[in-house]
């Protein structure tokens, strides 16, 4: 909803400051000029990028019109799961967390939150490092920089589409030129002929460098710099659960160690002391 409210306002502003400075509305729809900018964006963009990057990128897009996967709630589920993961750990040691690792969707602590449940991304991270807890083989110190290791390469990972689209906002202005000088080309061809004509080819050329500059910064950019933000998002939730794992490895009770995860959080979406308290205690009740 906020992408098509935001677009709409960049086309209302342009369409009524146009047309409240006498503009003619119909001289800027130009179909042609913005194949030639549209085409040849899309072409450069499967050129630069693997496949993988292009799925990716275009798997991506959705995520526009859905807006931020993590919420506050989706966090104080997550420290509520790891909270009583952990509990159970400590009560009954750690080994008794193998069904629920093994078999996630049977487990009753993972049932219990189905919003994280539904996350194969966060809950493949929290698995492997509760086996790795399991197996015992590794101290705090290890699991730290295997952990770190693994974020970066995923937040790498998850910057790449916003990358891909930026590296298309930065070529668009340049196929608007394109577009542009084509038109002119065109315009050339036209000299001797009726001034009207003439006029309408100047005009067309000139729309592509508009669609080109539009493009860039009103539409695709944005929409970079957006994918990025819902990926540096994705990733501090990754990192909450791996300060609240360091925590539990390094002695600290569930209670202390979901507050060190808490802790890590953007002031928007952490949860209050005793409002996540009230939150863990709901889920146990």
């Amino acid at each position: 909803m906020k992408l098509i409210i935001g677009f709409a306002i960049v086309i209302g502003s342009i369409v009524t400051g146009y047309i409240m400075s006498h503009g003619n509305l119909m001289a800027i729809l130009q179909p042609f000029e913005l194949l030639i900018i549209g085409g040849s964006a899309f072409g450069a963009f499967v050129v630069s990028n693997p496949g993988p990057v292009i799925k990716k990128t275009l798997a991506s897009l959705p995520r526009l019109l859905k807006g931020p996967k993590y919420t506050k709630a989706a966090y104080m589920d997550l420290l509520a799961l790891l909270f009583d993961l952990f509990s159970k750990s400590r009560k009954d040691g750690i080994m008794s967390l193998e069904r629920d690792i093994d078999d996630v969707h049977q487990s009753p602590l993972f049932q219990a939150y189905p919003r994280i449940l539904a996350d194969h991304h966060v809950v493949d991270f929290i698995v492997d490092y509760l086996r790795l807890m399991v197996s015992g083989s590794m101290n705090p110190m290890e699991l730290e920089a295997l952990m770190d290791v693994e974020l970066e390469t995923h937040h790498h990972e998850s910057e790449l589409p916003a990358s891909a689209l930026t590296q298309v906002s930065d070529g668009l202005p340049g196929f608007g030129i394109v577009a542009a000088v084509l038109g002119v080309v065109i315009t050339m061809g036209s000299l001797g002929g009726p001034v009207t004509e003439i006029g309408a080819h100047v005009a067309a050329a000139l729309v592509g460098t508009f669609l080109g500059i539009l493009l860039a910064y009103g539409f695709v950019g944005p929409m970079g710099v957006y994918l990025k933000h819902l990926a540096d998002a994705e990733s501090k939730f990754f990192q909450c659960i791996k300060v609240t794992f360091l925590a539990t490895l390094n002695g600290y009770s569930p209670q202390v160690a979901v507050e060190f995860g808490r802790k890590t959080l953007f002031s928007s979406d952490r949860p209050g002391f005793l409002e996540l308290e009230d939150h863990v205690k709901k889920r146990k009740s």
